[in-house]
């Protein structure tokens, strides 16, 4: 994405406000006309005196009268205009940045779960501020002064050659080479910049995963490390950094420079101008302004172009992150699935990551409404393929999903997903009150339906304990509270919600026994009368089950109740074989008694 349409995209980024834009770039052209008045009237009153005096009488006030009532109503203009454009540009770039952010916020919670897999949270954080900020920045500036300095390098040109060609030639010819080197600044340093800008996200990547394993890092005595690190990663940025910025500094005493030479050139070429009769020194006086005009235009344009060169590889990662589209969106016509009533079938589904390796393959089973499903089989066999493929975080290659008869690709995500509860292995908790985490699952919920989901969930007693009830704050992640609390937590979510369809993901396995025994029990309250496929590695957890699905290498190899799995002989039996005989000894696969 070059500059221009990378300034293209930023114009196009004010959304709803691009009409109050368009207004103020209107303004804009009428402040850059207007502020050519006081030079030109400028020259005018110096002629008017010279003129007067040639004549030989002493000038009188009544002939510049006019000149000087207009140069104040332009003034007045100019200072009017000036303050309101400020105002509104002020309010417009505000206003759109947290707009963009938002903008930005919810897009990104729309991308598939395989993105945010393969792009770090510290990234995307990074790319949200940064380019949030950048583009209030260049907004701001853009209407509020920029534009103003590029009209007025527009209209100057057709003005100066009208009031004087000869002097406006060696104006234009001044101010082609200053751009030119600009120009090759630009040239020399947009791909410098874009090396800076990759060691700023690595060094936010290695920031944030350092900060979210604080712990470790303490544990394993890794601060000197980190710290070390992360001052290695900033001394690269520093490396790359300080050529940009050597390049600009060259532009920089060049603008200053040619403020000088450029005045003086324009006063001895229009002299000699004079001298052969063809200039005034009014013109004279009047090009000397438009000199310092155009190089104070020229200065603000750089400077607006320096920070589009610098600024450019951030606004290409915001802009490369917004342009990522879902790769699971609603279909057109896609209708919402109204009382569902839980009946889910898989037909030949087949799913691959990487588009070589099948991770499901031709799978095909079925759940009735109210029926438990257990999914078992060692790592990478397919299960939480299968049951992400139900939740649509991807879609299938092939074959179809359906529930109560309706392909899920027909179905809105939206009310797809609010008719499916997950309870995963980690309990996802937001660093808010256990009250917020737990409306997650409903937004509306009552008083008295938290207490009954608390109490369903066997979380009741544990939230009496902390210091503000419901108003506890559960920490980062929920690390305020244990394993067993967060993940009861998570149980009594899901009962608020009320799904008719649930997923459990391996919800006990990090948990030790007495704790287990405690969710295991709010687990089989939330399963209650629901469609519940339950993916699990403790074959005990899956004994009550009303069907086992045995999956090796993406395929369903055994299917059946616990007791005829075990019957069979097969995969399934090495598996309980394996948990739960000791050598020479009859299995035994009840499920433990609490003691």
């Amino acid at each position: 994405m070059n500059l221009i349409r990378l300034y293209g995209r930023t114009i196009s980024a004010l959304g709803p406000e691009l009409r109050l834009g368009i207004i103020l770039t209107g303004a804009n052209l009428a402040l850059a006309c207007a502020q050519f008045a006081e030079p030109i009237l400028y020259g005018r009153i110096i002629d008017t005196l010279i003129g007067a005096q040639s004549a030989g009488r002493p000038p009188a006030f009544a002939d510049i009268t006019p000149w000087l009532l207009a140069w104040a109503g332009f003034a007045l203009f100019t200072v009017v205009a000036g303050v309101l454009i400020a105002l509104h540009a002020d309010r417009l770039a505000h206003r759109r940045r947290l707009g963009i952010v938002t903008t930005y916020f919810e897009h990104v919670l729309q991308l598939p779960l395989a993105y945010h897999g393969a792009t770090h949270s510290g990234r995307l954080m990074k790319v949200m501020l940064e380019g949030a900020d950048t583009l209030w920045s260049l907004w701001l500036s853009f209407f509020r002064e920029t534009f103003a300095a590029m009209a007025a390098l527009i209209v100057m040109m057709p003005v100066a050659l009208w009031m004087n060609w000869r002097l406006a030639s060696l104006l234009i010819g001044l101010a082609v080479l200053f751009s030119a080197l600009t120009s090759y600044v630009m040239r020399k340093t947009e791909g410098m910049q874009a090396v800076v800008e990759d060691f700023h996200s690595d060094l936010a990547e290695r920031a944030s995963d350092t900060l979210g394993n604080v712990a470790l890092v303490q544990s394993f005595t890794r601060i000197e490390a980190e710290v070390r690190g992360l001052r290695d990663v900033a001394a690269n940025v520093l490396r790359a950094q300080m050529p940009v910025l050597s390049w600009w500094a060259v532009v920089s005493v060049a603008t200053r420079a040619s403020t000088t030479l450029t005045v003086l050139a324009i006063f001895l070429f229009g002299t000699w101008l004079h001298l052969q009769g063809l200039t005034s020194i009014g013109e004279i006086v009047t090009f000397v302004n438009f000199a310092g005009m155009l190089i104070g235009r020229l200065e603000q344009s750089v400077s607006f172009v320096n920070h589009m060169v610098m600024d450019a590889p951030q606004l290409r990662q915001f802009f490369e992150v917004m342009d990522t589209a879902p790769a699971v969106r609603d279909r057109p016509g896609a209708r919402a699935l109204e009382k569902p009533k839980g009946a889910v079938a898989f037909h030949d589904v087949s799913f691959s990551y990487d588009g070589k390796r099948p991770a499901l393959a031709d799978v095909s089973f079925s759940a009735e409404p109210g029926e438990t499903v257990a999914l078992v089989g060692s790592t990478g066999a397919g299960k939480s393929t299968a049951l992400a493929l139900l939740h649509r975080a991807y879609d299938p290659q092939s074959g179809a999903i359906t529930i109560d008869g309706i392909d899920i690709r027909d179905i809105t995500l939206a009310s797809l997903r609010h008719s499916i509860g997950v309870v995963f292995q980690e309990a996802l908790l937001f660093n808010r009150t256990i009250r917020e985490n737990l409306l997650a699952g409903k937004a509306d919920a009552t008083e008295e339906e938290i207490r009954i989901a608390c109490e369903r969930a066997q979380a009741a007693e544990f939230i009496g304990r902390q210091s503000e009830g419901l108003d506890s704050i559960a920490g980062e992640r929920g690390r305020a509270l244990s394993g067993g609390e967060r993940q009861r937590l998570a149980i009594a979510r899901a009962l608020l919600k009320d799904p008719p369809i649930l997923i459990l993901d391996e919800a006990t396995s990090a948990l030790d026994a007495a704790t287990e025994h405690k969710v295991q029990l709010a687990l089989d309250e939330v399963m209650r009368g629901r469609t519940t496929f339950v993916i699990a590695h403790r074959l005990a957890t899956v004994r009550n089950a009303d069907r086992i699905l045995v999956f090796e290498g993406g395929r369903i190899v055994e299917a059946g109740s616990f007791d005829e799995l075990v019957r069979l002989g097969g995969r399934f039996a090495a598996l309980a074989k394996a948990q739960f005989m000791v050598p020479g000894e009859p299995i035994d696969l009840r499920p433990p008694v609490e003691t």
